[in-house]
């Protein structure tokens, strides 16, 4: 009897273990943040993903001069008086406690002789300075930010486009990089004639300013790391949205998602040039399906 009792006290032991095995193993596993943010977030360079346009440091490029800032790198249009498309790198290190400057200004790198858009230039227009790369992208320092409200920095942007659609894309971009991202964003414009607070005008500023048509930008969402264009990949997070220049636009930025292919077939750019071909063909001809906020 003794030895039964043993045996069932045994049995009993062994089936608690594995009752208690079996009860840890259908714990479910903790799921993974989406990325955790990094202290070594570096800045890195504005071309990374490429030089859209194929833009040159050489006044004879008027139409597709390569201007490159310690904040952002464009591709600027004397006739116009925009610029043609501005990239910039983002990531926590852009990021800091710097205020808003406002210093609207002329841009005295553009070469001798060139047409300086002033900081009043755009005044009674009916279109807001609207800037490509975003003062709060650059709060890091004060000359950072100041760098953004440079005029070769701006085009003609309806209001509500500038402060509702548009806005809410940039401030969704910040969000993305607390959760610990890096962006690369290309931002552009093409086209002639958009409808400000006064109506439609093809141009502002006696002729000087070109309004544009159409504004668009392209995203790349990549985990902070280096060797960033080698990196993407044909699941990398690509947002391509192109909008009309209009005072009625919705403020839902999603609502205008399109494909790098559909922007580099309007403007004639290779936006993410520096990406393998093969990379390029599967995210360009994509439409991001992601969140928006």
């Amino acid at each position: 009897m003794k030895g039964t009792l043993t045996r069932l006290s045994s049995f009993l032991l062994v089936g608690l273990l594995a009752a208690s095995c079996s009860k840890q193993n259908d714990v479910a596993p903790q799921q993974p943040t989406a990325v955790s943010q990094s202290a070594d977030a570096t800045r890195d360079s504005h071309l990374a993903m490429g030089n859209p346009s194929g833009a040159v440091a050489s006044s004879s490029y008027y139409w597709n001069y390569l201007m490159q800032k310690s904040q952002y790198a464009m591709s600027y249009h004397r006739d116009r008086g925009t610029p043609n498309w501005v990239s910039w790198h983002l990531s926590s290190a852009w990021l800091g406690s710097a205020a808003r400057q406002d210093d609207f200004r002329n841009d005295t790198a553009l070469p001798s002789g060139w047409y300086q858009v002033g900081g009043s230039s755009y005044s009674g227009s009916g279109f807001d300075r609207g800037h490509n790369c975003p003062s709060a992208d650059r709060t890091g320092s004060t000359t950072d930010n100041s760098a953004t409200f440079l005029m070769t920095n701006m085009i003609p942007q309806a209001p509500m486009n500038n402060q509702r659609t548009w806005a809410n894309l940039e401030n969704y971009c910040r969000t993305l990089v607390g959760q610990g991202y890096e962006l690369y964003v290309i931002m552009g414009q093409y086209g002639k004639g958009g409808t400000g607070a006064n109506g439609y005008m093809t141009t502002i500023d006696a002729g000087r300013v070109t309004v544009p048509n159409r504004i668009w930008k392209v995203v790349v969402v990549l985990p902070e790391g280096s060797s960033d264009a080698s990196r993407v990949t044909s699941s990398t997070r690509v947002i391509a949205i192109d909008t009309p220049n209009d005072n009625s636009l919705l403020s839902t930025w999603g609502s205008y998602r399109t494909t790098v292919d559909a922007i580099e077939s309007a403007t004639g750019y290779d936006i993410l040039s520096n990406v393998s071909a093969s990379v390029q063909s599967v995210v360009e001809a994509r439409v991001d399906n992601g969140p928006t906020s």
